[in-house]
């Protein structure tokens, strides 16, 4: 059966939930029932046996109101995904880690300017890498770890999704076009199983502008996603990516459940729904799992 999964952008109120279903009704999808996920904040709406194009049809007719409502468009079979890989930048932690530590070398407008291009997906992003890393040479490398320190937060729910996820078995893994240096630390703290990011290279304490190894892109962030699921044995039906920008949109694409979390156009136009207002735990609703179940 296809669902539709509500959430209010505060609270969620009968009357939004009404408006959700007439929207839905006035798209042709007839027969629909509602149901709390918990009262007053999340909602199911059950939407019978859609074609792809069909369920298509709801997602568009429920854009009208993202201003007031965070929804996602799914099959209810295997709600509760067996593996997670979200994006690290921007979805895990608050910050664009590389603009961050540019600020140290006083370039972070410039290099800013082209995250934003390339998060857009207007620029080839293993060039975008490699040219605003280059910016970076000759950075004492301590910097990370001050930027680690002052700079790098995790997102609002972050560990609570992981655990809860973590909670039934499922797997977790954080992929990122950013760097281990980051990656590592942030990976512990949030709770993720394995962590695959972008290697700086390094010589006597300094950033040489250089990488190391093979580019974690777009793709790569697919392939990991696939290869881990072989690996474990976990079908395709049981799984959830979530990302904001450009580089992730195959891993979006790929994943049953793909949610674009304050993302940019085109990874939300890719996604089966998308967070614009909620924070991380708003996708454990779209699981069906109310806060009484998180694991704090």
């Amino acid at each position: 059966m296809i669902i539709a999964t509500i959430i209010g952008s505060n609270n969620l109120d009968s009357v939004t939930l009404g408006e959700a279903v007439d929207s839905l009704c006035s798209a042709g999808i007839k027969n629909v029932e509602s149901n709390w996920i918990e009262e007053g904040k999340a909602a199911d709406i059950m939407l019978g046996d859609l074609t792809i194009e069909q369920a298509a049809h709801a997602k568009t007719a429920l854009t009208p109101m993202a201003d007031k409502i965070d929804f996602l468009v799914q099959d209810d079979e295997f709600r509760r995904k067996s593996l997670i890989v979200s994006d690290m930048d921007s979805t895990i932690i608050t910050v664009e880690c590389i603009d961050e530590l540019a600020d140290y070398a006083g370039i972070k407008a410039q290099i800013a300017e082209i995250t934003e291009a390339a998060m857009q997906g207007k620029l080839d992003f293993e060039q975008a890498l490699r040219g605003r890393v280059a910016l970076l040479e000759g950075l004492d490398a301590a910097m990370i770890d001050i930027c680690l320190k002052d700079r790098v937060r995790l997102t609002p729910g972050a560990e609570i999704l992981v655990k809860t996820m973590k909670s039934w078995g499922a797997h977790s893994i954080l992929v990122s076009g950013g760097f281990t240096a980051f990656a590592a630390p942030v990976a512990q703290m949030a709770g993720f199983d394995e962590f695959y990011a972008n290697i700086l290279e390094m010589e006597n304490g300094n950033l040489t502008g250089g990488l190391e190894g093979e580019i974690v892109d777009a793709c790569y962030k697919a392939y990991i996603m696939d290869k881990i699921m072989s690996e474990l044995g976990i079908d395709r039906k049981s799984t959830l990516a979530v990302g904001d920008g450009a580089n992730d949109i195959p891993m979006i694409e790929f994943a049953n459940l793909g949610v674009a979390y304050h993302a940019k156009p085109r990874a939300e136009a890719a996604a089966n729904g998308f967070v614009r207002h909620n924070d991380l735990t708003a996708l454990l609703y779209f699981q069906g799992v109310p806060s009484s179940a998180w694991m704090q």
